[in-house]
């Protein structure tokens, strides 16, 4: 890299942050952020505990998004000064220095713009993610597990935690379905791009002439809600069904009837929950799925202004191609890049692919 071509890169991370600043509208936010501090000063504030609250929690997301921004607009500031005072003084061991870390800074930009990104009003929340396999028995059920075990790699990563909700085991090998709740910073924000149908192209380790098979999985995600947003579920409207837990638990799993699954008639949406040891627990968790699940699902009428139908889990509804034969490579279909690690993607690396679409769908917006 000369200098010209370290100039140009200065111009285009300084023009990244000035859209940073139009999308958040930076100004709007730190009029917010003042008001929400008089708000605090108040003598009575801190008797209304759920105002307290809510306030507590905007308050916390709008500093981070400010302190993103600022952050990512400083490092560009203070790089633009070295850089002019380098070729003023005709410095070249400074100017060879900002070369090198020309890169850890066009990464700090671009993880600036994805934490921006993940500014909607849900982002911030936990998310439920549901992985059930498509038809063709034991070869989706065991896409659907290594789905499952991806996940778990990418929140080991991040620093996330996984709370198990339900699992339920194929009959030869991989998963019938399994449900757990991804817990952390940006959680649903992240994840929220997973949602849709996953397709795997490989020779199957289940079929002894090695033929190449095709094999689809749905990921569902959906934000688990905080308790200030009311759905409202009629009883007439769900069946609650109660059956043995399987799986790990010892010998409670085998003799009481703890397991719940609620089936919404409306939707045809089913929850399972089979986490805890208390029916009544469980019952709990699976209508909190239900309720973030039916949230999701009007979030995404009023988006599209209609009902997309993701029930048929098969080919031409895929957001994503994983193919390991004839050639190795992970397509996502929504940003069009093509990933050649997938090895690594399918142990956890997906933080690229994420951010791929964060960027197109934001770019799609502005």
């Amino acid at each position: 890299m000369d200098s010209y071509e370290y100039g140009e890169l200065l111009k285009n991370l300084k023009n990244k942050c000035e859209n940073i600043a139009k999308i958040i509208k930076v100004d709007n936010l730190e009029l917010e952020l003042k008001e929400i501090n008089k708000e605090e000063n108040k003598e009575d504030f801190w008797s209304d505990s759920k105002k307290v609250a809510i306030l507590g929690k905007k308050k916390r997301k709008i500093t981070r998004i400010l302190n993103v921004y600022k952050e990512a607009k400083t490092s560009v500031d203070e790089a633009l000064e070295l850089y002019e005072l380098a070729l003023s003084e005709e410095d070249s061991n400074m100017l060879e220095s900002l070369f090198i870390e020309s890169s850890a800074l066009e990464s700090n930009i671009k993880k600036s713009e994805i934490e921006v990104m993940l500014s909607d009003k849900n982002d911030y929340l936990n998310a439920i993610i549901t992985i059930q396999p498509g038809a063709g028995g034991t070869e989706s059920q065991d896409w659907a597990s290594i789905l499952y075990r991806m996940y778990l790699r990418w929140c080991e990563r991040r620093g996330f935690k996984v709370e198990l909700l339900d699992y339920q085991d194929g009959e030869e090998a991989g998963i019938k379905g399994v449900a757990f709740i991804i817990k952390g910073e940006n959680a649903y924000g992240y994840a929220k791009s997973e949602n849709g149908v996953h397709r795997l192209v490989r020779i199957s380790p289940f079929d002894a002439n090695a033929k190449r098979h095709t094999s689809f999985a749905s990921v569902q995600v959906s934000p688990e809600l905080d308790d200030d947003i009311d759905i409202v579920i009629e009883d007439k409207d769900i069946r609650i069904d109660t059956y043995r837990a399987s799986g790990a638990g010892g010998q409670h799993v085998n003799k009481t009837e703890s397991a719940i699954r609620i089936t919404h008639f409306p939707t045809g949406i089913v929850v399972q929950c089979q986490n805890d040891r208390s029916q009544h627990k469980n019952k709990a968790t699976a209508l909190k799925m239900l309720k973030s699940k039916l949230y999701e699902l009007e979030q995404n009428k009023q988006q599209e202004g209609n009902s997309q139908d993701k029930s048929e889990i098969g080919w031409g509804h895929q957001i994503r191609s994983y193919v390991l034969a004839p050639y190795q490579q992970v397509k996502d279909l929504r940003s069009n890049i093509a990933y050649s690690n997938v090895s690594a993607i399918l142990d956890g690396d997906i933080d690229s692919i994420i951010e791929g679409v964060l960027v197109m769908q934001g770019a799609e917006e502005n």
